[in-house]
């Protein structure tokens, strides 16, 4: 673990689609399409990101250490070469999680208070 894995606080809030892409690689490396495909799947259509906002969240999670591109490729005759393949850190799996609890408090204040009606698991 590094020393920023080890001291550092996430940086919360995230937004809603930097939260979506680490979920979405929350289970494995995929390459930029897919992780599109999967948000859009995930949310029942309701969260479409474009390719210019990935990118550029992709960027900042790079450069924030929550993601890494990937070394190891599919075969060739599985994959274009072209692709680029992302995983969560160890960091950005903390990131998420951490985000996850604090979606979850508000999440819990909401239903107190009485806002929400029965939930339906996504």
């Amino acid at each position: 673990m590094s020393q920023r894995e080890q001291k550092a606080e996430p940086p919360l809030p995230l937004t809603p689609a930097m939260f979506h892409v680490l979920v979405a690689l929350s289970d494995g490396e995929k390459h930029g399409y897919a992780i599109l495909k999967e948000v859009a799947e995930q949310t029942r259509d309701e969260v479409r990101l474009s390719a210019g906002t990935l990118y550029g969240i992709i960027k900042r999670l790079l450069a924030e250490g929550m993601i890494v591109e990937c070394d190891e490729r599919p075969a060739p005759e599985l994959d274009d070469s072209r692709r680029r393949y992302y995983r969560l850190t160890g960091w950005g799996r903390q990131v998420a999680g951490a985000e996850a609890e604090r979606l979850t408090k508000l999440i819990s204040m909401a239903r107190v208070k009485r806002l929400l009606k029965n939930l339906r698991p996504a």
